[in-house]
């Protein structure tokens, strides 16, 4: 039986995913009016996500998209192209701006600087997770302390000491663009590029393994 990344992301993805949803849910009690922006989302991520709410799914392009999974199938949930660091939307024209495990992916500091600027300006409230950069296993490749390593010397080597880059059934990722372009943020980070956010901990082993910005609307708290 071949075994590869993402059978092992399914052993332990969809509980976290669902306490992270979760999460989500308590957070802003989304309802039929309201409009959600999912910043490197996918269609197929809200099909049956269980909400009313309206759903626009930003990627950078289509091939990132799945074309047969990420067609809507009705007008709740929509696909369009952008650049989550250079969005076109006005201010504070979504309710929610939501992103999973995105902005480690987008390029330099500037670039997280600018992605984080643009979720805070588009929407009201705002729900952003990114990986731990200090937790004991680096997320994308399943490698164990290989990532504490000056990042330049890691993402160097980490394709070739990782599950990941052993065990490559049904996976075609690039693996050195990819470490090229990961960029794993501590505690501090999140907190500097989200300050008017509450910075949640996910939990695994006991361990922080991600943070999660927060920022609900004012008018709703309480």
């Amino acid at each position: 039986m071949k075994f590869g990344i993402y059978e092992l992301y399914n052993l332990f993805q969809p509980a976290l995913r669902r306490r992270r949803f979760k999460l989500f849910l308590d957070a802003f009690q989304p309802v039929a009016s309201t409009r959600i922006l999912d910043v490197g989302g996918f269609v197929r991520d809200w099909k049956n996500a269980g909400i009313l709410s309206s759903v626009t799914c930003l990627n950078v392009d289509v091939i990132h998209a799945d074309p047969a999974s990420d067609k809507p199938t009705t007008s709740r949930v929509v696909f369009e192209v952008g650049d989550g660091r250079n969005m076109k939307f006005a201010d504070q024209s979504f309710d929610i701006v939501f992103s999973n495990s995105v902005i480690e992916h987008v390029g330099t500091w500037k670039d997280q600087q600018r992605f984080a600027a643009e979720v805070r300006r588009v929407g009201r409230q705002v729900f952003v997770q990114t990986p731990n950069r200090w937790f004991f296993i680096e997320p994308h490749f399943v490698a164990v302390f290989v990532h504490y390593l000056p990042w330049a010397l890691a993402k160097r080597i980490i394709p070739f000491c990782s599950f990941r880059g052993l065990f490559r059934s049904g996976d075609n990722a690039n693996l050195k663009q990819l470490a090229a372009e990961l960029g794993l943020l501590s505690f501090h980070q999140v907190k500097e590029l989200f300050p008017d956010c509450e910075i949640h901990r996910e939990k695994l082993f006991g361990l922080t393994k991600s943070f999660v910005a927060v920022r609900r609307d004012p008018a709703k708290a309480g």
